[in-house]
């Protein structure tokens, strides 16, 4: 799985960093998400998937593979 971010789209809600704190966290001076790690292993994958799935910008894309 390869995550992308579309930061401009974020509306910073923090729902990425609740469902995946290991893949997403937020800046400091906007709550813009940040992408920690574009590869995360299978362990995290359903917490991505459920991260995708509940940002409410749709600014979270993933490539399954």
């Amino acid at each position: 799985m390869r995550v992308e971010l579309d930061e401009p789209k974020c509306v910073a809600s923090g729902q990425c960093v609740m469902a995946a704190p290991e893949v997403f966290d937020q800046r400091d001076d906007d709550g813009v998400a940040i992408l920690l790690d574009e590869h995360p292993v299978s362990e995290l994958h359903d917490g991505v998937r459920e991260a995708a799935a509940i940002c409410p910008a749709a600014a979270i894309r993933l490539v399954e593979g």
